[in-house]
């Protein structure tokens, strides 16, 4: 009998620690992703109201970029690829340093849709954007489905996704461009109770504080700022009022 509620007792504490362990981990996940996306706004909003910095990434005589505009659109994935290519050999402070990069050069890359879009709906798809994705991620993180089947069948639609929007770049299709946009935000939304649910059951095995934990959290943020981003642009592209 003693026995037994000593067993029932060590499944109690470990279940505890793991649940710990798994809230200390997302709160840096969250927190580094949080910092990310405000890196990112604020540099945005700082290249969209100065003429000058906007002049050194778009030529308005033209209306074509320069050389720094596609250096700054291409660089993000620059960055994603040498972030998940070396993870293993990059310290934790060195893969912050490469994220706290990343969301500055996509807060330069993401000035150019104040060009296209008003302020006001930029500001309004934001909030939506903000709402839509805390909602799944408070489902990702509480529900007891388990939802690994549903983000390998997302993977393989958002590869799909990408497929037909560089086809839609030469059809140029206005149609074709809103049916994208729509099954981008239902992807990533998706995607974004996923990889909460995903992240939660990583931290719960990882020891909050550890340089391995540590460099895991930063990479976690960074799958949820793409999430975010992501949800935000085709959101931003179904709704959003275009000068």
């Amino acid at each position: 009998m003693n026995e037994m509620r000593n067993y029932n007792t060590d499944t109690l504490s470990s279940q505890s620690r793991s649940e710990a362990a798994s809230k200390s981990f997302l709160a840096n996940v969250f927190t580094y992703m949080a910092g990310a996306l405000a890196i990112t706004g604020v540099i945005s909003y700082w290249f969209a109201g100065s003429e000058a910095l906007m002049s050194s990434l778009i030529n308005y005589e033209t209306g074509g970029m320069t050389g720094l505009g596609w250096i700054v659109m291409l660089a993000p994935l620059a960055f994603v690829m040498i972030m998940s290519f070396s993870f293993n050999r990059l310290s934790s402070f060195a893969l912050l340093g490469l994220f706290i990069a990343y969301s500055a050069v996509m807060g330069m890359s993401l000035s150019f849709i104040f060009l296209a879009y008003t302020a006001s709906s930029i500001t309004s798809t934001f909030f939506i954007t903000a709402g839509t994705f805390g909602g799944m991620a408070i489902l990702g993180y509480t529900t007891q489905q388990d939802l690994t089947k549903f983000g390998g069948i997302l993977r393989m639609a958002l590869i799909g996704l990408i497929i037909a929007m560089v086809v839609n770049m030469f059809m140029g299709s206005a149609t074709i461009d809103y049916i994208i946009s729509s099954i981008g935000v239902l992807i990533f939304t998706g995607l974004t109770a996923y990889d909460v649910q995903k992240l939660k059951r990583i931290g719960s095995g990882e020891e909050f504080g550890g340089e391995a934990a540590n460099k895991l959290a930063i990479m976690g943020a960074l799958t949820l700022y793409l999430d975010f981003v992501n949800l935000f642009l085709f959101l931003l592209r179904l709704f959003g009022d275009r000068r």
